[in-house]
């Protein structure tokens, strides 16, 4: 057993990046944030600076360090969480990358998805990947580089060049070179990687024309990847848990028993259902995805991904100045009896499951002189809601379990009123844990395992503890007519 009992956890989310310590009953002792900026250089398109990443990695796992009064000497191993999808290129010889990280939103390469798809692709790719042909998976986005970047092709063929999703470059930084690997989840995002059979795909890469020598090796999520550069963070500290970020946050749930489920609502909002050993195929479009690999046992997940939750708040406070802050929209949905007909589809960036439309833009419904800024607030609350009612509809025609509850975390989860509509909505019980940031807590989790912090899966159930229990108190027919008006909403929009 080892002396350090603390983990540090980096959470690279899509707006901002954190590091959290936790102590060994789970609890967030030091946090550190940095929000960097978004590039959008086409509409459609998305960049990070990787450069930008790699600072505030480093940065905000010093201070979280710093201000946890621990040193890192108390440090018994690192988790890396992600945001999932977001491609890097990087210079073997330099660490140097040879473009911007293409980000999950980024939708580029729908004409490729669409060309692939006409070609008859894509039963075969669902098969071995559990995904679609989408431009939100990251296979395409690393094509794209390869054909855009002037002799990327030819120097990823001779093998100076290594691909990795942000997991994977911020290892490779943080072992000064050393390690290029990658988890089960992340490699499961890429439309590379057949999910059943454990391994990078031949048959795929050559279907995007990705040499194989680009990519990460693959390992468990708690795993020692890797020690950091002593110079780095003061000492050599094992990084031992690598997920992305909602197979992280399903894990921070502890929602480890088949039929258990966790929505996370962040930028995007994210639902996924553990349903154990059995990769279940599904028939509305929903993805198959590795939930975790614990001691090479592969545990797997449906998903549901909505691309605009947060990202709609955002956009009353920014794009029309409905709002001045996030929080505003709980008590601005309590101003008003009820929507007054008005129906927001947040289309922004097309529409996810179940309908995986990346044409589709976002539109308003129901618009009268009596709607307010307050019934615009509601319908982007609300419509949150109807997304996840539809997630959990098509899971439960799938075959798997109807969930007993829902967990839900990000940080829409702190909107009471929000949380209270989903129940209603969902008819089940919302359950919000104490701790919201489970995203980190689920990477600090597979660390804690690796390290010995944590023996097993009963340990780390037992540090889970709810905070808010928000309860169905909606009659049918409300119900029903307001999902009749949201799928209404969602048809006229399609």
């Amino acid at each position: 057993m080892t002396l350090a009992r603390h983990i540090l956890a980096i959470d690279q989310g899509t707006t901002s990046t954190r590091s959290i310590v936790f102590d060994d009953a789970a609890r967030p002792v030091a946090t550190a944030q940095s929000e960097f900026a978004q590039h959008y250089p086409e509409p459609g398109w998305v960049e990070h600076d990787p450069e930008d990443i790699w600072r505030d990695t480093l940065a905000t796992a010093r201070e979280a360090i710093e201000k946890s009064g621990v040193g890192a000497g108390g440090i018994a191993g690192i988790g890396i969480t992600n945001q999932r999808e977001t491609v890097v290129v990087w210079e073997r010889a330099s660490g140097k990358p040879i473009h911007n990280a293409i980000v999950w939103q980024d939708r580029r390469t729908a004409r490729l998805c669409g060309e692939l798809k006409a070609d008859g692709a894509e039963p075969d790719v669902r098969a071995r990947t559990g995904l679609l042909l989408d431009p939100y998976f990251s296979g395409t986005k690393l094509a794209w580089i390869l054909d855009h970047v002037e002799g990327a092709r030819a120097r990823a063929e001779k093998g100076e060049l290594a691909f990795g999703t942000i997991d994977s470059f911020l290892l490779w930084r943080l072992t000064g070179g050393k390690v290029h690997a990658t988890d089960v989840t992340n490699a499961g995002r890429t439309l590379l990687y057949n999910i059943r059979e454990q391994r990078w795909d031949e048959e795929l890469c050559r279907l995007l024309r990705v040499p194989m020598q680009m990519l990460p090796e693959v390992h468990d999520n708690a795993h020692i990847f890797g020690i950091t550069d002593k110079s780095l963070l003061g000492a050599e500290i094992p990084i031992a848990g690598i997920a992305g970020d909602q197979q992280a946050a399903l894990f921070g749930q502890a929602c480890f028993q088949p039929g258990m489920a966790k929505s996370t609502y962040g930028t995007g909002c994210f639902m996924l259902l553990n349903t154990g050993a059995q990769a279940l195929e599904s028939q509305n479009r929903l993805l198959t995805t590795p939930a975790y690999r614990l001691n090479g046992q592969m545990t797997y997940a449906l998903e549901g991904s909505i691309f605009v939750a947060g990202a709609a708040i955002k956009w009353l406070r920014d794009g029309i100045g409905v709002i001045t802050s996030a929080r505003q929209t709980n008590d601005m949905a309590t101003q008003v009896p009820d929507n007054n007909g008005v129906y927001m589809v947040p289309a922004f960036v097309g529409l996810g499951a179940p309908h995986w439309n990346p044409d589709a833009r976002g539109a308003i419904f129901g618009l009268t002189l009596g709607a307010t800024q307050a019934h615009l607030a509601r319908a982007a609350l609300e419509a949150v809601a109807y997304q996840t009612m539809d997630l959990a509809s098509a899971m439960i025609e799938d075959g798997s379990a109807r969930p007993e509850a829902l967990r839900v975390d990000g940080g829409m989860a702190a909107n009471d009123w929000l949380c209270q509509f989903l129940a209603d909505m969902l008819d089940a019980p919302v359950e919000r844990p104490v701790h919201l940031e489970t995203t980190a807590l689920g990477a600090a989790f597979h660390a804690g395992l690796a390290t010995g912090v944590w023996p097993d899966l009963d340990a780390l159930a037992a540090t889970w503890t709810q905070g808010d229990l928000f309860t169905p108190a909606m009659k049918k027919a409300e119900r029903d007519a307001l999902a009749a008006g949201w799928h209404d909403a969602v048809r006229r929009t399609l």
